[in-house]
């Protein structure tokens, strides 16, 4: 527990250096969306390549991938059934589902690798292979099943999602890994650069991106969804990844990615797809302060029954 706690505390200290940086506006908006974007098509990307590329397929355990990716479907499903909830529109749902099945990968990085080295990062990245594609998948479906209004140009979710830059890195990430593709000192060099720079640029985008004014406009709605969205998935990745007899580091590792809160770039996805845009920066805001102690509760749980 208490290398759980070490291993959180610089995630959290980094997280409120990015809110601080954004607070105090050294950098501006702008230069905070250029950060995000460097990050999303390159950094990250890069990261994603170099540690598939270097996992070794034949004996990877895709058994965490498959209860990820049965809990994702899940709280998806739960997702769905926010429709039921009293006054609730058709965008709300969508921006729900959303918030249901991302994940901040850059926190669940950080964490695997802290507390499992480079074993933990490689675990995650398998992790964020299985977990990206899906969230993209179920989000824009649930988004666009439940957007009441055309956003203007009609969306093209196949599209986006074939020239996601993170699927395509792990496509090609698989491939390599696949073929035993040696690459290049030299690429390699520069891929495991590139990637170095991912997590701390991620935890401080992420900070950034907190809107504390939605912190305070959160209501019992959000914090329901939000502790919904916190504990229900790392339940059903549980019972999901014991069902099929994942054990050890992968399933420590499992409970890691799937306990961390909802991605911060929720928000823009919501609405540009027609989503409830102030819902989704309440979740986002909600969930990641919640985390902070919803996480260490969970690992706590894990280490009690024998599970990390």
């Amino acid at each position: 527990m208490t290398s759980f706690i070490f291993a959180l505390l610089p995630v959290i200290i980094i997280v409120a250096i990015g809110r601080l940086i954004a607070a105090k506006n050294w950098i501006t908006p702008e230069g905070w969306r250029a950060i995000e974007r460097i990050s999303y098509i390159l950094l990250f990307p890069a990261l994603i390549i170099r540690s598939l590329g270097n996992a070794p397929f034949d004996t990877a355990p895709w058994k965490l991938a498959a209860a990820l990716i049965i809990a994702q479907l899940v709280l998806a499903a739960i997702g769905f059934g926010a429709r039921m909830w009293p006054g609730m529109e058709r965008p709300a749902v969508g921006s729900i589902i959303q918030s249901n099945v991302r994940w901040n990968t850059f926190v669940a990085l950080s964490l695997g690798s802290i507390l499992f080295g480079d074993e933990g990062l490689a675990l995650v990245t398998i992790a964020a292979a299985a977990m990206i594609p899906t969230a993209n998948v179920l989000s824009v479906y649930g988004l666009i099943l439940n957007a009441e209004h055309a956003s203007g140009t009609k969306p093209r979710p196949f599209r986006a999602l074939m020239t996601n830059p993170l699927i395509i890195a792990c496509v090609i990430g698989g491939i390599v890994a696949a073929t035993h593709f040696q690459s290049p000192k030299v690429l390699d060099d520069t891929l495991r650069i590139l990637g170095q720079g991912t997590i701390a640029l991620g935890l401080l985008s992420a900070g950034a991106g907190v809107d504390l004014a939605a912190l305070r406009r959160a209501g019992v709605r959000t914090f329901t969804w939000a502790l919904v969205r916190l504990l229900g998935l790392p339940a059903a990745a549980l019972a999901a990844g014991l069902a099929i007899g994942l054990s050890g580091t992968p399933l420590a590792i499992m409970l890691i990615c799937a306990s961390v809160p909802t991605a911060t770039n929720g928000y823009i996805l919501a609405r540009q797809l027609g989503g409830d845009g102030p819902l989704s920066a309440n979740l986002i805001a909600v969930e990641t302060v919640l985390a902070m102690i919803t996480l260490p509760l969970i690992w706590f749980t894990a280490i009690h029954f024998g599970l990390a």
